[in-house]
This record gives structure tokens, C-alpha cells and sequence, in this order.
């Protein structure tokens, strides 16, 4: 019986693609080369800062690649939600999950200094149950205690808790934790990529997918229980 979702960030919950790969490529025109095409950038968006700035430049300069990471992260910082959106359908679920009373969170990889400014500005900090973020704890994903500390927060069983991410690592989380994993299929993954072998219990193809999967899985008597 499912009582919370908790998303993944990039990929999952927020297109963050088209403000990322910009920065990844105003990144590359200080270096005098051109840009990178936007289905180039996408797959390796979820992976973050230090696996973007490889595909940009390539591992030959190891002295120079830390300078560019940092001055990736400063552009990125100064344009966190110029492009960045929810993914379609997601506006018309966080509602629905809000006039439930179900409780809904984040748990991703991204710093707290990225994350929450950003869920600021699209207005989704106050609303989220729970934000869990990849210096909250020493931890960070594939492990499983981000996802354990974001249901102890809302305090849900982590077998109540569906989790609902674009990489593998989000996976291996999930079942490692306990929790109901679910793929997001529309995210950043690379085509050549069989996340069938993922660990998983169900996949969405579009965030309007997910609610009737948790209504098939036990939200409904959930709601009813919260308004009895």
C-alpha cells in the first residue's frame, strides 16, 4: 500500500537539459569550440558537472578539468531555471498528489546550493514534503540511506514510499532501501542503454502515467484513510 512518492530530480521530475547543456556550451565557447548539439548533451545530464565537462573537453588536460568544472557550475548557478520546467504532466500530478494529502519529496544527487534555489524559483521548495540532496548526508545514490532518511522524514515505511527515477543508480537505491522503483523512461537515458535489467517494479513513459500506477497500488485507500 503506497502512502508518499519521492522523485529523482533531473530527468525525473525537472527538465533541467535545456539550462544545463546551455551552460555547457557557453562553457565551450570561452574555450573558442562550438556546441554541442542538444540530443548530444541530454543522456549525460543526469550524471552531473564533472561527466558533462568530460564530454565537453575529453579527459587530455586533467591539470585544467577542476577549473572547468567549477566555472560549468558558476555558469550553470547564474541560469538554474531560465529553460528549466516540469516535465509535462507534472504540474496536473504534484496538484492532484497535494489534494490528496499524499506527501511527495526529492531526493537527488544535485548540492543543496543548485537544488534549492532552483525549486525556489519554480515554486516547489515549500510544497515538497521532503528535500534530500547530494551533500545532505555522506551518502549519496546508489546507496540507500538518502531515500531511508527521506521516508523517515515524512515518517513512511520505506516499502510505502514509491521512488521514481531516470538511472540506474536511482534504482539500485530504491532497491536497496526497500521502496517500490519506478523508471522514468521520458528522463536522460541514452538509447543504447537496457534499463530493463534495472531493478524495478514498474516504468512510466510520461509523468501522467504515474498516478493511475498508484491509485492501482493502494493510493486510493490512502486518500480515503487521510480524510476518514
Amino acid at each position: 500500500m503506497l502512502e508518499a512518492v519521492l522523485f529523482d530530480l533531473d530527468g525525473t521530475l525537472l527538465d533541467t537539459a535545456p539550462d544545463m547543456g546551455g551552460a555547457l556550451n557557453e562553457l565551450r565557447a570561452e574555450h573558442d569550440l562550438a556546441p554541442l548539439p542538444a540530443a548530444t548533451i541530454r543522456p549525460w545530464v543526469s550524471h552531473g558537472a564533472a561527466a558533462l565537462v568530460r564530454l565537453a573537453f575529453g579527459d587530455g588536460d586533467p591539470r585544467g578539468f577542476e577549473a572547468r568544472r567549477l566555472r560549468f557550475l558558476e555558469i550553470y548557478a547564474g541560469r538554474l531555471a531560465h529553460d528549466t520546467a516540469l516535465f509535462a504532466g507534472g504540474a496536473e500530478l504534484l496538484d492532484a498528489l497535494d489534494g490528496d494529502g499524499t506527501p511527495w519529496g526529492i531526493v537527488t544527487n544535485k548540492p543543496a546550493w543548485l537544488t534549492l534555489p532552483l525549486l525556489e524559483a519554480l515554486g516547489l521548495r515549500s510544497r515538497a514534503a521532503v528535500v534530500v540532496c547530494g551533500d545532505t548526508l555522506p551518502e549519496k545514490k546508489p546507496l540507500p540511506q538518502p531515500l531511508l532518511f527521506a521516508a523517515a522524514h515524512i515518517e513512511r515505511a520505506p516499502g510505502a514510499c514509491a521512488y521514481v527515477g531516470d538511472a540506474e543508480r536511482d534504482m539500485l537505491a530504491a532497491s536497496a532501501a526497500g521502496m517500490p522503483g519506478v523508471i522514468a523512461t521520458f528522463g536522460y537515458i541514452d538509447p543504447t542503454t537496457d534499463w530493463r535489467h534495472w531493478p524495478h517494479v514498474a516504468r512510466v513513459e510520461r509523468l501522467a502515467e504515474l498516478r493511475p500506477w498508484l491509485l492501482d497500488n493502494g493510493l486510493a485507500r490512502t486518500r480515503a484513510a487521510l480524510t476518514s
